[in-house]
């Protein structure tokens, strides 16, 4: 179910983010949650300093990919080569610009090279008229990165002793695998089974979401890649529609969304599930709204038929500007609804707006006795954001 909190409150923005849908032991909990509070506090930070949604975003994620913890920058998940690829991506909502990146090595954090794609792609179109990219790929998105300004760093520096640790078993049980020539069906056993021990296979793609004061809705998403993945594949942290979407509200749409997934890239790929659930916010009754494309555009997708489980999860934000009972011209509302759902065991969440003093943070579970994959939990709530107009 949702709970849902009124609240009427000062000069507040609203950040809410994620560090990824997968398995949370209760072990790594503590540090989950650590990774989650800095993360807001760094994009609360952003918003009181007078930045917009966007930079928010990207301050939070970077925030969430130098922790060690995490599958996205520093610690992300190794290749069969035993080198780091990642993928991130962010969108912001008043603009509809969007950047990513997709299998870049030698970045420690890749989002800023996706939050830099976008804003090169606000300044208009390159010489001789050329437009200007918004996703690239491998050493193009490395050189590209470096020739505006962001510092390289070797990928041996970006494994720590647990991703590494986490490669030499996997490539142990491949290697066995192979020798006891049960081939692909062992090692597809073995990376499902990997998923369940918070290992290698561990979903932690990180995002973000958030909202201004001015309204403006922007979201992110960055993602080391499945465990042992095929060097060059690209995850849904890095396509458009799939990882993440943030689109102000405007004569069509009454609200402002922005949304974040995490999980299994090639589900989400193949659901477009970020932009599905973007639009299915526009719905009255965004709790509604929400089960339903996670139970019909995910869970029983048509695209999904062939699966067994369905691995994954989103953070939501969607907001409007409050009808007021009695309207007073130096004071501007926005309803901020926050919510969130996942099919994996967990997912670990945080949020903050800049009149808290702290982070709130939730290891949101599954129900007991029911199976990863085939149902879904879905928690939320909504407040009331009120501000001076200047």
């Amino acid at each position: 179910g949702i709970t849902r909190k009124s609240l009427k409150l000062g000069k507040k923005e609203e950040l809410k983010e994620t560090n990824g849908a997968g398995y949370h032991s209760e072990s790594k909990a503590k540090e989950y949650k650590y990774a989650c509070k800095r993360a807001c506090q760094r994009a609360v930070d952003q918003l009181k300093a007078g930045a917009l949604a966007v930079e928010a975003v990207a301050a939070a994620l970077v925030e969430l990919e130098d922790s060690p913890f995490t599958n996205a920058g520093m610690g992300s998940n190794l290749n069969l080569s035993g080198e780091i690829e990642c993928d991130a991506s962010i969108m912001d909502g008043r603009s509809l610009q969007f950047g990513a990146v997709g299998a870049i090595s030698g970045i420690r954090n890749p989002v800023l090279v996706a939050n830099r794609l976008l804003t090169e792609a606000q300044k208009g179109k390159l010489s001789a008229g050329r437009i200007p990219p918004c996703f690239l790929v491998g050493r193009g998105a490395h050189e590209w990165a470096v020739g505006h300004g962001i510092a390289p760093c070797p990928s041996e520096n970006m494994a720590t002793k647990f991703s590494l640790s986490a490669y030499k078993r996997n490539k142990r049980k491949m290697e066995l695998a192979e020798k006891t020539g049960q081939g692909s069906k062992q090692a597809k056993k073995i990376r499902q089974s990997s998923v369940t021990e918070n290992g290698p296979g561990s979903l932690d793609t990180v995002g973000a979401v958030v909202v201004d004061l001015e309204g403006n809705v922007a979201a992110g998403v960055s993602s080391g890649g499945l465990a042992m993945k095929h060097p060059g594949r690209v995850g849904q942290a890095a396509n458009y529609g799939c990882g993440c979407w943030a689109e102000n509200s405007c004569n069509l749409n009454p609200f402002s969304t922005a949304v974040s997934t995490s999980g299994c890239g090639e589900h989400l790929i193949r659901t477009m599930l970020a932009r599905e659930c973007a639009t299915a916010m526009q719905a009255e009754d965004a709790h509604q709204a929400l089960l339903e494309a996670m139970q019909n555009k995910f869970i029983s997708s048509p695209f999904l038929a062939s699966e067994e489980r369905v691995l994954g999860g989103v953070i939501v934000l969607r907001c409007c500007r409050c009808v007021e009972a009695e309207p007073t011209p130096n004071i501007q509302g926005i309803l901020v609804e926050f919510l969130w759902s996942h099919t994996t065991e967990s997912m670990c969440v945080g949020y903050m707006s800049a009149q808290d003093s702290k982070a709130k943070t939730h290891i949101s579970r599954l129900p007991p006795g029911t199976v990863p994959g085939q149902s879904l939990a879905i928690e939320g709530g909504v407040c009331r954001l009120m501000a001076a107009a200047e």
